[in-house]
């Protein structure tokens, strides 16, 4: 297609402007390939038909009006209007060159499709400060709005982690498997494609070692769950409390106890840390990591501490996709005793727990 060209030559928005008749499921077609273009080309598609004024006896315009950015749509006008109508949107510019940077095809593309093309520069000043954003901005992006997509797409991405993790045990040929669970989210999320893995593989249960390590923030909701879980879910089970071992290194390092900084949070997830990679070692296994996308993305993690496992099994899931991964567990694939437990884990609040908690809890 010709704006397929124009994208390749540097073009951010194409303007398709048609006189296309309306056909009794037309607009549907029509919708879906400026729907895709918009996408393949990673570019804004806009496109203005003929109206209410230009129809003729035999040939009905409708008066099409569409804004579409990188496969979504983002505004479309009233069809059969016999007014004119208006569909306006803002465009992001430096998402869609961002998208362009990031994929080798479009540009190994502009190699082979490059053209002189005519450039005539326009000059804008269309907002100022106290503009509003002429577009909707989906705070959860990666969570689907209808329930019947949501539950295949958490059903996919669960598969895509369990066959991760199946040829990652294949290919080191262990049978072992230590997992730090805390009672949270993504430590739960971990350990359950855990043991869907073993399950397919037709591995022994025990095979997995649920650690939880007590610590100076620890409050008992989260302790509970998370011995409540590993017994439920049939895993080898072992409490091994750092406070002690921690209190050791706050001493030879020369830190106050009482002082609450980054030293004091880091201590504790690198001693979380050794105690799994050490009883890895030991079993013979290896370390599945518990960390999500967020938090790898903004860097909400412990460098030499809960940052690093041999595989990490959340690393491409969003924090805001978890629990519904979790619920997903819940409802599919657990008996009722068991959904129980994960229902309190989705309900508690998200924190490290690495300062001690409240009065309140």
């Amino acid at each position: 297609p010709p704006s397929s060209i124009a994208a390749l030559n540097g073009a951010n928005i194409i303007v398709n402007l048609s006189a296309s008749n309306e056909l009794a499921g037309k607009h549907a077609y029509l919708r879906n390939l400026i729907h895709q273009q918009s996408a393949r080309c990673f570019a804004a598609y806009i496109y203005s038909s003929a109206g209410y004024g230009e129809s003729t006896t035999d040939i009905v315009f409708s008066g099409n009006a569409i804004v579409s950015e990188s496969g979504t749509i983002l505004a479309e006008a009233e069809r059969f209007a016999s007014e004119p109508r208006l569909a306006a949107s803002d465009i992001d510019i430096n998402a869609l060159d961002n998208e362009r940077l990031s994929v080798s095809s479009f540009r190994d593309s502009v190699k082979r499709f490059g053209m002189p093309y005519r450039e005539i520069i326009l000059e804008t000043d269309l907002y100022d400060n106290d503009s509003s954003i002429m577009r909707d901005i989906n705070p959860h992006p990666f969570i689907p709005v209808e329930d019947s997509i949501l539950n295949e797409r958490c059903e996919e991405i669960i598969n895509i982690q369990t066959q991760g993790l199946m040829k990652r045990l294949e290919i080191t040929g262990s049978k072992n498997l230590v997992v730090g669970v805390s009672g949270g989210l993504d430590s739960t999320l971990a350990l359950l494609v855990a043991v869907r893995a073993f399950d397919r593989l037709g591995y022994d249960r025990a095979g997995i070692t649920g650690i939880t390590m007590p610590g100076f923030g620890t409050t008992d909701r989260t302790y509970h769950n998370a011995m409540a879980l590993m017994g439920e879910l049939g895993v080898s089970i072992r409490e091994i409390p750092i406070r002690d071992a921690v209190i050791q290194h706050f001493k030879d390092i020369g830190h106050d106890i009482n002082c609450h900084d980054v030293t004091y949070e880091n201590s504790q997830a690198r001693e979380r840390t050794q105690i799994l990679m050490d009883y890895a070692n030991k079993c013979n296994g290896i370390v599945l990591g518990t960390g999500d996308l967020s938090e790898l993305a903004l860097g909400w993690a412990t460098y030499n501490g809960d940052h690093m496992s041999m595989y990490g099994v959340n690393a491409g899931v969003p924090k805001t996709l978890v629990k519904y991964l979790v619920k997903w567990f819940s409802v599919n694939s657990l008996p009722e005793k068991e959904r129980n437990t994960l229902a309190d884990i989705v309900d508690t609040p998200i924190s490290p727990e690495l300062v001690p908690a409240g009065k309140n809890g």
